[in-house]
């Protein structure tokens, strides 16, 4: 069974302040997007589903989801805000959605297949899309405990020339996912060292071949399923709350501690490449550009 592609992409008419203002990256007007699912599409998946939101429903299908239809299968699911377990209601004066794993919990009526999950306006790069592949065509779950993957970058790969960034840095061992721990401001400081601050605010070394996650992950449908119960709880918590959200490394995090799930760290050689800041995107260009010259991409697109 070829796994599938889920690609986050609710957020993308609010960041972009419409769908109409994509960025081009690539040579030909290629947005980040069309290099996913080409590295998808190469490396064995058979499917791309996105999660996106009706409201922008029409616009999307007609602007992204048409250039995908003769190269690969395309299906769609949609994150709402009142797309709740039941019993659970939209408390007075929300109107932020619940966060990724609620996006992701929008899927659970059209993936049945192992997946993997990324950001619709990161680039990932071929390596990842084939490592994430190869997992996926092997993993299984076992009675009472899930099996799950994170593909995991080097810091230095990840870094910014115009800023600091914020970033979860791995903690490993055995080849698993033991936990993640966020960084932010990280940049090389005047000295030439890479630092960020903890969530304690304390200013830190960090090592820049430490690996990182990008939120690329890759699950079995199981995770679906226990997300659900997660995020069930999660509202029973915090359901009242206007700007709570509830993440996917949260569900990852405690299904780990919880040992009724392990979590491979899949490493890649991949540069990942996105617009954090505005001055980010000639970087950007200029990155697919030589990936281009060297061959790893056509200069278009097909």
């Amino acid at each position: 069974m070829k796994p599938t592609l889920l690609v986050l992409a609710a957020g993308m008419g609010s960041r972009y302040g419409g769908l109409k203002q994509l960025d081009p990256m690539g040579p030909n007007g290629e947005v980040v997007l069309d290099y996913s699912v080409f590295d998808a599409i190469r490396a064995g998946f058979g499917k791309v589903v996105f999660i996106i939101r009706r409201d922008f429903e029409q616009v999307f299908k007609e602007q992204v989801g048409s250039r995908f239809a003769d190269k690969i299968e395309v299906d769609y699911a949609f994150q709402a805000l009142d797309d709740l377990p039941a019993g659970y209601a939209v408390p007075e004066g929300r109107e932020k959605p619940w966060g990724t794993a609620h996006a992701l919990r929008a899927a659970r009526d059209v993936v049945n297949e192992p997946f993997a999950v990324v950001n619709a306006d990161d680039f990932y790069g071929a390596d990842a899309f084939e490592k994430a592949a190869k997992f996926l065509s092997t993993i299984a779950d076992e009675p009472g405990k899930a099996h799950y993957g994170m593909i995991g970058y080097p810091l230095k790969n990840t870094l910014s020339d115009n800023g600091d960034v914020n970033r979860g840095i791995c903690s490993i061992k055995d080849g698993y996912l033991t936990g993640v721990e966020e960084f932010v401001k990280i940049k090389a400081d005047d000295d030439g060292v890479v630092r960020g601050d903890n969530l304690a605010g304390e200013r830190l070394p960090v090592d820049p071949e430490e690996l990182v996650s990008m939120n690329f992950w890759c699950f079995n449908p199981s995770f679906i399923q226990l997300t659900e119960a997660h995020f069930t709880e999660f509202l029973s918590k915090h359901g009242k709350e206007l700007k709570s959200e509830c993440y996917i490394p949260t569900v990852v995090d405690e299904l780990i501690n919880s040992d009724r799930a392990d979590c491979s760290v899949i490493k890649t050689t991949a540069n990942w490449l996105g617009v954090t800041y505005p001055s980010d995107k000639p970087m950007v260009v200029a990155g697919i550009q030589e990936l281009v010259n060297q061959g790893v991409y056509p200069a278009k697109l097909d």
